[in-house]
Order: structure tokens, then sequence, then C-alpha cells
């Protein structure tokens, strides 16, 4: 019983570390919007982490496919109060917040999180709805693995015309994640 405990354990923290790893960065972006410098901003990221774990057991995502919302919107709870704490144990300093205006900063960084979120799932959303030949070429700008000038080489097209296409797709994925946007804030 006490592997089956153990093994449990093992994949808790799996599932911890790749979602910490994941959203790292926005929760450090969510700390450094609360401080008034960027002194305390790694203390405070690293407090939120092992508080995090902590409480990782009584984390309960409310759907399945939404664990990673749910996560960075309850880790950066978390780091509001971690960062409150940092800014109460450093008051002697001139540079220091009150709690209210930590908590209308973080209310801004969480709506901030939200239009991320929403813009990513608009591009997801919209490169699926590319042919998948269309979706490699766009996405071949921003993959180290891949490039235009492999693609032209193995499809033994022009590489230029590439890039002209890659400009068109941007086009069309833009008003795409527009349109989608538009969409989500009228029924919002």
């Amino acid at each position: 019983m006490s592997n089956l405990r153990s093994d449990d354990r093992e994949q808790q923290y799996d599932e911890f570390v790749a979602l910490l790893a994941r959203h790292d960065l926005s929760i450090r972006r969510f700390v450094r919007f609360l401080l008034p410098s960027s002194d305390g901003v790694d203390d405070v990221v690293q407090e939120t982490a092992l508080e995090c774990w902590k409480k990782f057991a009584e984390f309960q995502p409310e759907r399945p496919d939404s664990t990673a919302d749910e996560f960075i919107r309850w880790a950066c709870v978390i780091a509001r109060y971690k960062a409150m704490s940092w800014q109460r144990d450093r008051k002697r300093d001139r540079l220091v917040f009150r709690e209210e205006v930590i908590d209308q900063l973080a209310q801004a960084a969480l709506e901030s999180l939200d239009r991320q979120d929403d813009e990513r799932r608009a591009v997801e959303s919209c490169l699926e709805q590319l042919p998948a030949d269309q979706r490699r070429l766009v996405l071949s700008v921003h993959s180290p693995s891949e490039s235009i000038a492999r693609i032209a080489k193995e499809t033994g097209e022009n590489a230029r015309r590439l890039y002209n296409r890659v400009n068109v797709l941007r086009t069309l994925l833009l008003n795409c994640v527009e349109k989608h946007l538009a969409g989500e804030a009228s029924h919002g």
C-alpha cells in the first residue's frame, strides 16, 4: 500500500512540476507586476512555488480540460499573498505598495492573464482551421527545428515565394483571431 502512495505522490509531483514549468514565466510576470521593483521577484516566485507544492493536494480543477488555466489562476492567488507578505516584511523601505494597491495590481494582472489565454485559444483555434501544410509553413518561422529554407528544399519551392505565403497566412490568421476575439467579446 505504501508503494501505491509513493507512486501517487510521484505522479502528483510530476504533474505539479509540469504545470509549474509551463506557467513559471506567467507567474514571474504576475509577481513582477505586483512589486514596485524587480527586487524580491525571485524570492516571491520561489516562495510561491514552495507554497503551491505544499498545497497541491488541495488543488482541484473544476474540469480536467481546464487544469492548466485553473492552475495559473490558483498559483497567482498564492503569489499575490506571498507578494503582500514580502512587502509587509519590508515596510521600512520607501518603495513598498499598500495592500490595496497590490490587490488592484493583482486584479489587473489576472485580467491580463485572461486576455492572454483568450488570445492563445483564438490563435490555436485559427491554426487548427489551416490545412496541415499551411500550418507547418506558418509555424516554421517560430520553430527551431523547422525553417522555410528547409521546407523549400524538401518541396522544391522557391523560398521567397514561401515567405510571401507566410505573410499572407499571417494576415489570414490575424483576421481570424480578431474575429474570434470579437465573437468572444460579444458573447462575454
